[in-house]
């Protein structure tokens, strides 16, 4: 049986394809970028399930692919590694895709209705019972 605490370079890459390969995990990488974000924010971002969502993070925080960070009840996630972005842009010019065509990160400055205390702060809350909306 192989040594799972060393494995061949062959299997360290093939665990780190495989990890990454899901459409939804490299949206994810991608919209957390070189910044960091929550669930609510990604939930926002991607139009994505919160729990879709979470299985995903869960994935590629065990993977050590993701580093959380706790603030209060909200966890925000961030790169372990921002080569990932590269490894990601590099797998789409090998795909034949432009560049452009890669998304690029949806960090916390974008116009989302994120209701973590990060993003709130530029929030309005307006008293119907909706979700807050950006000034």
């Amino acid at each position: 049986m192989p040594n799972m605490k060393n494995p061949k370079p062959e299997q360290a890459i093939s665990r780190l394809l495989e990890t990454i390969g899901k459409p939804a995990r490299i949206r994810i990488l991608l919209a957390i970028g070189e910044d960091e974000a929550c669930v609510c924010h990604l939930e926002a971002v991607l139009g994505l399930r919160q729990a879709y969502i979470s299985q995903h993070l869960m994935a590629l925080r065990e993977a050590g692919l993701l580093l959380p960070q706790r603030d209060g009840r909200f966890i925000f996630y961030r790169l372990a590694d921002l080569q990932l972005l590269n490894l990601i842009e590099k797998a789409a010019v090998i795909s034949g895709l432009p560049t452009d065509d890669i998304p690029q990160s949806v960090g916390l400055e974008s116009k989302t209705a994120c209701c973590c205390p990060r993003c709130s702060d530029e929030l309005i809350t307006i008293d119907t019972g909706q979700t807050p909306q950006r000034a």
